[in-house]
């Protein structure tokens, strides 16, 4: 897809424009976020992605449009795994209810920024070396069987542990140990202090680039264009923070969303070799994005029917040991 400069920085500034319009509309003033504001500003969200790939398809065809879509899926479905790490970061830091929207807002901008140092990286490495894919490919097979192990594991006390770099800035710079509203830093007997909401924000933006250490590989296996990685990453980002409230819930019920996004990633990263193969001359089919596409909401909505059907199961069976414990009273 030929991009201009003209075209990036019009979508930097159109993307910078949205961020501003949501932080003044719905997160300027701290406040318990309701499912109903959550799911009309969810719906936003996903709206806006829809007439982006619409835009890519008027302006380049259906293939880039396709790309994006699969990518903005993808994306979208690995960050919904991201919630799970960010209940627990708020529940470490204490956060009141009423500041957890301002610190995803600020937290998933810091990821963002952070995760645009990551994809310029990954597209200089794709377009210089195409054995990269290989690595990449690789990478996110590992990773899905990672998963796999880990959902099969004891995942009740799981625990949020600190980055070296968290640790390090709460070293070196003096903090209070209680929130002072939505400041991140005030003055204590002549000294400036640090607040927690400082170090909670750099904790969800930090620990999001844990994520897209296999994120960002699974997008550039779905397409090369920095474009469409970027604004895929972007908008799959930027609709988080309302995600959060909406589902945050039911994630538990999600019990086998591990399994899926395994799936996923590891398809990916046979697409991956493929391509890779395909580069260096050797004749091997590869997967086109219509099927990379259809593969991923397969996934998800298999995914999804089998998690919720298996939760119901494992309440029903819970109840009915709560019954027959308290008769056996």
């Amino acid at each position: 897809m030929d991009v201009s400069a003209g075209l990036w920085i019009g979508t930097i500034g159109v993307l910078i424009a949205l961020i501003v319009a949501d932080f003044f509309i719905g997160g300027r003033k701290p406040h318990d976020v309701s499912i109903k504001e959550a799911g009309i500003w969810t719906a936003v969200w996903v709206a806006l992605a829809i007439l982006f790939g619409g835009f890519l398809w008027w302006y380049s065809g259906a293939q880039p449009a396709g790309e994006f879509f699969a990518g903005y899926i993808t994306e979208k479905s690995l960050s919904v795994d991201n919630l799970f790490v960010f209940i627990l970061i708020m529940s470490k830091f204490a956060v009141p209810r009423i500041y957890q929207q301002r610190v995803l807002m600020f937290g998933v901008i810091i990821a963002l920024v952070l995760r645009a140092v990551f994809i310029a990286g990954g597209a200089a490495l794709v377009a210089q070396f195409s054995w990269v894919f290989f690595i990449f490919g690789g990478f996110l097979i590992w990773t899905a069987w990672k998963l796999i192990k880990e959902a099969q594991g004891d995942e009740e006390d799981e625990e949020f542990e600190e980055n070296r770099l968290l640790k390090s800035i709460e070293r070196r710079f003096p903090s209070t140990d209680k929130y002072h509203g939505t400041k991140l830093f005030i003055r204590e007997n002549g000294r400036r202090l640090m607040t927690p909401m400082l170090i909670v924000m750099l904790a969800i933006g930090t620990t999001d680039v844990l994520f897209a250490l296999d994120s960002i590989p699974a997008i550039f296996g779905l397409t090369q264009d920095p474009y469409i990685v970027f604004t895929a990453n972007a908008f799959a980002l930027m609709g988080l923070r309302q995600l959060y409230f909406l589902i945050g819930g039911l994630l538990k019920k999600l019990v086998h969303l591990s399994y899926g996004l395994s799936v996923i990633l590891g398809f990916i990263g046979v697409k991956l070799v493929l391509h890779a193969l395909h580069e260096q001359g050797v004749h091997v089919p590869e997967i086109g994005i219509p099927v990379s596409l259809g593969f991923i909401v397969v996934v998800l909505a298999v995914t999804t029917v089998t998690s919720l059907v298996a939760s119901r199961k494992q309440e029903r069976e819970a109840a009915l040991a709560a019954e027959t414990e308290k008769a056996d009273a």
